[in-house]
């Protein structure tokens, strides 16, 4: 189970603990859900297998006494494990700290405001540009502005501010393990001014030297490999949530849940770490790459 007091477990995340704990209690018992709605009748409510699988699966919300009832029908006895559930659907609802400044960022983006400050652990490939939890504001204000030249001065700030406030959960008690791969062609595409980009170059070389965060660098010349397929990440929330995958794209964020899509993309970082510099090779390439800028 989780200490809620190591870090603030946001409305998405207390969500997703909840539903997977329902399933999983559900999966020990070895149970079908026809078989729980035939449990749950004596019980109370309105019971029936659509709606089992639309709790499990965060399509609609589940009432505290609905979760009582379903750990009564799934046995559940020990008072710990009854506290903590209970606990997960009784704050489920509560906001967390993102809801002053997300009104600015895309829509798709902002439930994974909710999950990353939640998250234990990230591996992210990023092909494009640097990731935005090691971005500088002022790398962050180029990006903002080269992709939306329209934008007007306070909404760009705001997404400035938006993007460093995301930086805590680098910065928190217990830190998120932050496993990156860059393409080599992060490093030389130029954003903003030289200045800019010397400024984010010094920014990764002081990254890479903290504890909890690697960097690695793809370089040109290992030719193709799955980072060909485009940027992608894998994340890692409190139990007993599985990892999940998160991938951007034109068509907007995409999640991905599916335990053989998630496989496949760990077995793709697998081959992206063999396949880049070391984690010393790779902060050389950076401070390289910082002494050529403009």
């Amino acid at each position: 189970m989780v200490d809620e007091n190591e870090w603030v477990v946001t409305a998405t995340v207390r969500r997703w603990q909840l539903t997977e704990t329902l399933r999983q209690l559900r999966e020990q018992r070895g149970w079908t859900m026809e078989e729980v709605c035939e449990r749950l009748a004596p019980i109370g409510g309105k019971w029936s297998t659509s709606k089992i699988s639309r709790i499990e699966t965060r399509q609609q919300g589940v009432k505290s006494f609905d979760v009582e009832r379903l750990l009564d029908a799934y046995e559940v006895t020990d008072a710990n494990t009854r506290e903590w559930v209970l606990g997960l659907s009784a704050r489920a609802g509560e906001r967390g700290y993102w809801l002053a400044i997300r009104k600015d960022l895309p829509e798709d983006f902002q439930q994974l405001l909710h999950v990353e400050a939640t998250l234990l652990a990230a591996r992210q490939l990023e092909t494009l540009v640097v990731p935005g939890l090691l971005q500088t504001p002022d790398y962050t204000r180029a990006l903002v502005v080269g992709a939306n030249p329209g934008l007007d001065f306070e909404t760009t700030e705001r997404r400035v501010l938006a993007r460093m406030a995301r930086q805590r959960v680098l910065n928190r008690p217990k830190p998120l393990r932050y496993q990156v791969i860059l393409t080599e062609t992060v490093l030389t595409t130029p954003v903003g001014t030289p200045s800019v980009m010397r400024g984010q170059l010094a920014r990764l070389v002081d990254a890479a030297e903290a504890d909890h965060i690697t960097i690695q660098v793809l370089p040109r010349s290992a030719g193709a490999t799955p980072a060909l397929d485009g940027s992608f990440s894998v994340l890692t929330l409190p139990d007993p949530i599985p990892d999940f995958g998160y991938a951007e794209g034109q068509g907007g964020s995409m999640y991905i849940e599916d335990r053989e899509h998630v496989r496949a993309l760990v077995e793709k970082w697998g081959v992206l770490t063999g396949c880049a510099l070391s984690p010393a090779d790779s902060l050389d390439a950076i401070k390289a790459a910082g002494d050529t800028c403009g």
